[in-house]
């Protein structure tokens, strides 16, 4: 998400609390606000996907390998 989004995002919320938004700028906040949280999750689930752990018997196990690629999640 660029910048320009994210300051697009925070003017619309200032200006919600200040006197409220015109319907076709509620439309645009809840688009912003979508593409924010997919952002948000597609980032999170790289990270946990990158997670290896060192068993008790000294190998490695990559978490996203053994558990991020499962169907809906």
């Amino acid at each position: 998400m660029t910048e320009e989004k994210i300051k697009r995002i925070n003017e619309l919320a200032a200006k919600s609390k200040e006197k409220g938004l015109t319907p076709e700028e509620r439309e645009e906040q809840t688009l912003l606000r979508q593409e924010f949280v997919a952002n948000v999750r597609a980032n999170l689930k790289a990270q946990l996907n990158n997670i290896s752990i060192e068993n008790e018997d000294g190998t490695i196990t990559n978490l996203g390998e053994k558990y991020g690629n499962k169907g809906g999640h």
